[in-house]
């Protein structure tokens, strides 16, 4: 643009313009994209905002289907923030891309898992203090054909760490066989413990790995169901103590167990207390697949993930549906929501294809617990 400076000399009003060298603007756009890196992912509404509208339309998914998958999605954007903050805008959102839909394989492959049916077992921990009935997991196990133990102590005859010993006992026996078997735990949690019984995650962590000293740990028959406070933070917890546990050992970790979570990370549980005492999420599984009928044969994760997912999201959310049939919702009290969690165990493949995806080392250490939503 061409001034006239007779005119600029007096004109007061015009900006003044200091001359910039080009490196400097550089250095500046170079600056401004390393920071905008350094902060992928973002919070998970800016995630929602920005990056799942980019995400979603390249899987050409149902947006339910996009819906169950997008916090996993993010919370596995945020595990491995550092390898992503290095791509380019457009790679980084490849990236993305790739690890929405190895999810999405991980998710078709692990649906038909069993957790309650015919040939598996069950095993319950009850909060002793809490009008927690037995008869909310027997009746649903007989049903399918499964057998029963249900630890929940008694004051008159055990002390509480009686009673957690007994409960790790029969733990470490199902780790030790060959039998699927499905371990529920309904009470009180923290990120660190079972707090109705006082068992740390390390303590938990010890009595499925040491089941089968000097063998390979293969935990894959094994589901573990947790709904109490934290239960995700927990799990996720009990997983890597369960790796460093074989790292420290020298023993090689075949399979970490299935685990589903109740509540999702930082997230408390809530429960209905009248004259029973029913958490929320283990509500919605008896009326999902006892209390409605025919029943299933046999309740597999993708019933999880899938069916009970879907109900627990109307807690703290108020649905709408469109002319169309669609149905979105508003968020009306977010200490309401607990989005559960299912995670599932990984293999030396499927680290390697992350490890492509992500543009890691070979041996770069990664997580062998995934959150598939």
């Amino acid at each position: 643009m061409w001034v006239d400076i007779k005119r600029a000399r007096y004109n007061l009003s015009m900006p003044i313009r200091p001359f910039i060298p080009a490196t400097a603007l550089l250095t500046a756009a170079l600056w401004a994209a390393a920071a905008a890196a350094a902060e992928f992912p973002p919070a998970f509404d800016a995630f929602q905002r920005d990056v799942s509208p980019l995400v979603a339309a390249r899987l050409e998914i149902a947006p339910k289907r996009y819906r169950q998958l997008e916090p996993a999605l993010h919370h596995l954007a945020e595990q491995n923030a550092a390898s992503l903050a290095v791509l380019p805008d457009n790679e980084r959102i490849d990236a993305v891309v790739s690890l929405a839909e190895f999810i999405l394989e991980k998710r078709e492959k692990a649906a038909g898992t069993a957790v309650i049916g015919k040939g598996r077992a069950m095993i319950g921990l009850l909060d002793p203090t809490r009008g927690l009935d037995p008869k909310e997991i027997t009746a649903i196990a007989a049903s399918y054909g499964c057998t029963s133990t249900i630890f929940k102590q008694d004051p008159a005859s055990q002390t509480i760490r009686q009673l957690a010993d007994a409960f790790l006992a029969d733990v470490t026996a199902a780790a030790a066989s060959d039998d699927p078997t499905t371990i529920v735990v309904l009470g009180h949690g923290s990120p660190e413990e079972i707090q109705s019984y006082s068992i740390p995650f390390a303590r938990l962590a010890a009595a499925l790995v040491d089941a089968r000293p000097q063998r390979p740990v293969d935990l894959g028959h094994l589901v573990l169901i947790c709904d109490d406070c934290y239960s995700a933070d927990f799990l996720i917890n009990l997983g890597r103590a369960i790796e460093a546990a074989c790292r420290e050992q020298g023993r090689e970790l075949v399979s970490l167990p299935y685990c589903i979570a109740g509540t999702n990370r930082n997230c408390v549980g809530h429960a209905d207390s009248g004259e029973k005492f029913v958490p929320h999420f283990w509500k919605d599984v008896i009326e999902l697949f006892y209390v409605r009928r025919p029943h299933p044969e046999t309740v597999t994760l993708g019933d999880f993930f899938e069916k009970v997912d879907n109900m627990m999201y109307g807690y703290g959310r108020a649905p709408h549906v469109d002319k169309s049939g669609a149905v979105t919702y508003t968020l009306i009290d977010a200490a309401q929501c607990q989005d559960p969690v299912v995670f599932v165990p990984l293999d030396g493949d499927d680290l390697a294809r992350l490890r492509k995806i992500l543009g890691l080392p070979a041996d770069a250490p990664l997580s062998r617990l995934l959150d598939i939503g």
